[in-house]
C-alpha cells in the first residue's frame, strides 16, 4: 500500500472533503494538521510517502527538499498553479506533478469582506460586544463617496471591480495588460500609470500574480503616494508589498489602515507587528478557504491519484519523459 501525506490540513478536513474509500487498499492517507516549518522534521514526516498533497503555497517544495524525498512519485498541488513547487526539479527526480480544480471568486468575496470590516470596525465592535463592553465604541467610515483602485484586472480583480460598481463607487483600474476596451467593458476608469491610481484612490486592492516584476511593486515610494485616510487591501500575495515599508506607513499614520490576508511568511510569526497594529485587519490566508473550494481540491486530488495509479495522469503540470 502506498503512503500519502496531505500537508498543512489546518482544519483537519482532508478525509471528509473527499471519498477516500475509493482508494482503500491501495493508498494509506496521513493528514498532517500542522505546518511543519523545520525542514528536517518535514523530511522525517514524509520521507516514506510515494504521494504528497500540497495545499497551495503553504509548504515550499524546492529542489533541496525534493532531492531528500527519494520515495516521492506523485506530488499533487491543490489548484493549477503553485509558485512554491519547483516542477522542473520534481520532474528531473522522476516525480509527476498534478493539480486540481478549484472554485472561482472566493478571494474576491473575501476582499470585500475585509474592506467593509476595516471601514466599519466590524471585528472591534464584535469583540467589544461579546466581552460586554460599552455599546458602540467606534464611528465607521462610509463606503459611499470613496474611489476604489483595483491593481490587477484578471479574473479576481475584475470581480472586485464589478462589486465596486454595484456599490455605485467610481473605480479605477491598472494592470500592465489592461486595455481601454476592457476598462470600458467593466465600466471603470483606465489608469495608464500605477502611480496615478494610487494618488486618486481611497481604497486600493491588489490582485496581481507574484513574479520578479511585481515583487514589492508597492514599495515605500508608492505607499507614500496614497492620500491621507486611504486603506490598502492585499488578498493576492504578501511580497507584492514591501512589508517593512507598509509597517512604517501604518505606524506613522501615513496609511489609515490595511486589510491583509497574505504575508511574506506564513503562518505569521506570533510577534509580528501585523498582529498588534490597531489599524490592521488581518486574516490567516482565508481567500480560498471555503467548503466548495476544499471539496474541489480534495475530490480532484483523489481523481489525480486514481488516474496516476492507472498510468493515465490528469491535470499534469509536469511529468517525467
Amino acid at each position: 500500500m502506498l503512503r500519502c501525506a496531505a500537508l498543512d490540513d489546518y482544519q483537519d478536513v482532508t478525509r471528509r472533503m473527499g471519498d477516500w474509500d475509493r482508494l482503500e487498499g491501495r493508498v494509506e492517507l496521513q493528514a498532517i494538521t500542522r505546518h511543519i516549518a523545520v525542514r528536517d522534521k518535514l523530511v522525517a514526516a514524509i520521507k516514506d510517502c510515494a504521494i504528497v498533497i500540497a495545499m497551495r503555497e503553504r509548504t515550499t517544495f524546492d529542489r533541496a527538499l525534493i532531492e531528500r524525498l527519494p520515495n516521492l512519485k506523485l506530488l499533487v498541488t491543490t489548484g493549477m498553479r503553485n509558485a512554491s513547487v519547483d516542477v522542473e526539479a520534481a520532474v528531473a527526480r522522476g516525480i509527476t506533478v498534478c493539480g486540481t480544480q478549484g472554485s472561482v471568486g472566493t478571494t474576491a468575496e473575501l476582499a470585500w469582506g475585509l474592506i467593509l470590516g476595516l471601514l466599519r470596525f466590524i471585528p472591534e465592535e464584535n469583540a467589544n460586544l461579546r466581552r460586554g463592553g460599552a455599546w458602540q465604541t467606534t464611528v465607521g467610515r462610509d463606503l459611499q463617496g470613496r474611489r476604489l483602485g483595483v491593481v490587477g484586472l484578471g479574473n479576481l480583480g475584475a470581480r472586485v471591480a464589478k462589486v465596486g460598481r454595484a456599490f455605485d463607487l467610481p473605480v479605477s483600474g491598472w494592470s500592465r495588460s489592461l486595455t481601454l476596451e476592457k476598462a470600458k467593458s467593466l465600466d471603470i476608469d483606465h489608469c495608464a500609470e500605477l502611480d496615478d491610481l494610487l494618488r486618486a484612490s481611497d481604497i486600493v486592492t491588489i490582485h496581481l500574480a507574484l513574479n520578479a516584476e511585481t515583487r514589492h511593486i508597492l514599495d515605500a515610494r508608492r505607499l507614500a503616494l496614497l492620500k491621507p485616510g486611504a486603506i490598502l487591501v492585499n488578498t493576492a500575495r504578501g511580497p507584492l508589498v514591501d512589508e517593512a515599508a507598509l509597517i512604517a506607513a501604518l505606524e506613522s499614520g501615513g496609511l489609515a489602515g490595511a486589510a491583509l490576508d497574505v504575508y511574506g511568511e506564513e503562518p505569521l510569526p506570533a510577534d509580528h507587528p501585523f498582529r498588534r497594529l490597531p489599524n490592521v485587519l488581518a486574516t490567516p490566508h482565508l481567500g480560498y478557504v471555503t467548503e466548495r473550494t476544499y471539496q474541489a481540491f480534495f475530490r480532484g486530488a483523489i481523481e489525480d491519484i486514481e488516474a496516476w495509479l492507472a498510468g493515465k495522469p490528469v491535470r499534469v503540470l509536469g511529468q517525467p519523459a
